[in-house]
């Protein structure tokens, strides 16, 4: 499990971190965990128009400003879920979008969730399949990842080797931050990759860029 400690620090910093560990979920019918391969950092700084704290610690956006390591799950375009990871000190209001993963364990009960996936991309790649094939929804808002008898989970995974980095997806403020992060190469990623750069991480530092 990781710990709170883990998601302080500057809000791409930490996002680029998230990048290899684990998304685990437990629901009657299995259990489906999923390495997270594409992510977004958002910060409440007050510099990051298109973060949803930017306005401050609104009814939708309060759970942004902690504690870190919670769930914020919030419906976007009223048509899918999107699930993000409470980072930063309380009061910071900073997140991580999820965006795309692989699936290590439950395929067959991930598949159950999207029996027309024929891809990688199709299964778990972009936050609404993400989010489908984990069966993470409303409920789930607030839920504690860190804790280890929660349904839903964050688990420690080991780094990619190679992250790239480029603009985030789906936004129209803020649009030169390149705080959208994924693992270089990987099936899952979103096929946009505009003005992205390649990083490596450094030695030690379990992915930090």
């Amino acid at each position: 499990m990781l710990t709170a400690d883990e998601l302080l620090g500057p809000v791409d910093v930490v996002a680029s971190s998230l990048l290899g560990c684990w998304m685990v979920t437990q629901r009657p019918e299995g259990t489906v965990a999923l390495r997270l391969t594409e992510v977004e950092a958002y910060s409440g700084s007050g510099m990051d128009p298109a973060a949803h704290s930017h306005r401050g610690p609104t009814p939708r956006a309060a759970i942004m400003f902690g504690p870190p390591g919670r769930l914020y799950v919030y419906f976007s375009y009223g048509v899918h879920w999107c699930a993000n990871v409470v980072v930063g000190r309380d009061g910071d209001g900073e997140a991580v979008l999820l965006r795309a993963g692989e699936v290590v364990a439950g395929e067959g009960v991930a598949r159950s969730r999207r029996p027309a996936a024929r891809t990688p991309r199709d299964l778990a790649g972009g936050p609404a399949r993400l989010t489908q094939t984990l069966a993470i929804g409303r409920d789930d808002l607030g839920t504690d990842l860190l804790d280890p008898a929660s349904p839903v989970r964050l688990h420690r995974g080991p780094a990619p080797a190679d992250i790239s980095a480029g603009p985030r997806v789906g936004i129209s403020t803020a649009t030169e931050l390149p705080w959208r992060f994924w693992e270089t190469g990987a099936p899952s990623v979103s096929a946009f990759r505009a003005g992205g750069t390649s990083r490596r991480p450094r030695a030690g530092q379990d992915g930090h860029l």
